[in-house]
Formats: C-alpha cells, structure tokens, sequence
C-alpha cells in the first residue's frame, strides 16, 4: 500500500512541476492599455478625439511584448523589451497603410516612438523618452 501511494504521490509531483514551468511573465503595472495622454504640440483633447493609444497586453515571451498602436488612421504593430533599469528598446515596428485625412500625429507619433529609449511607471502613469528630451506620457486605459 504504501508503494502505490509513493508512486501516485511521485507521479502527482511531476505533473505539478512539468505544468508550473511554461508560466510566462507578467508584469500587471505594465502590460495594459495605455491611452496618450502627452506628446509634442498635441494637446490632450486632439489625442483623445483620435483615439491615441498603445497596447501593451499581449504575453511576455523572453522577455519582450508585441504591442500595437493606434494614433486615429493606421494599426501599428512592434516587439518592446522593458528593462528593470529604466530602459526601453522598441523595435522598428510595421503598419498597415491606410491613407487619411489627418496623419499628423501619427506621422509624428512613428518619427519618434522607436527612438524612446527610456520609461518610467509612476502610479497609472507610463512616460517614455528619449536622449534627445522628447517624451510621451500615457495613462492607463483601466484607471478611472
């Protein structure tokens, strides 16, 4: 009796630790919805009738998130990697190619997002800049 306890007990065990170990990462303060809330000569009114977001959702795999953006036209789609010092590295991302009316933020939005290379995560707020002093600020979309 005590074999096959020990045995079930093993088995048990080893389903526990084979099932744990693909958990990914998640940081929750990060990986949300994040509306626009600064950037450049845009006030907060004209962010928020486009619409101007980036989303942050998606799973971290190796540490590293696929995000997208939407700045009133386009999708936008691009890998970020946050680093625990206060670096961001976002890479050159893609677009689909609608052309609109009104593409100055996301003209400006495109010049500038992959240069950021530094963020910070105060509260509900997510600020991302770069060496050169500009910044966008954003707010998370689930904070009332």
């Amino acid at each position: 009796m005590k074999r096959i306890l020990l045995a079930l007990f093993t088995v048990f065990c080893l389903g526990v630790v084979f099932n744990c170990s693909a958990i990914p990462d998640k940081n929750p303060y990060l990986q949300r919805q994040w509306m626009l809330v600064s950037f450049d000569n845009f006030t907060k009114d004209q962010l928020i009738a486009q619409k101007a977001e980036v989303n942050l959702t998606a799973k971290m795999e190796d540490g590293k998130i696929q995000g997208s953006a939407y700045m009133g036209c386009n999708q936008m789609s691009f890998i970020t990697e946050f680093k625990k010092n206060g670096k961001v590295k976002i890479s050159q991302g893609v677009s689909t190619m609608k052309a609109c009316q009104d593409m100055t933020l996301e003209t400006a939005f495109q010049k500038k997002f992959d240069t950021m290379t530094k963020y910070s995560l105060e509260g509900h707020f997510l600020t991302l800049s770069d060496d050169n002093g500009n910044s966008m600020k954003f707010v998370a979309a689930d904070w009332d």
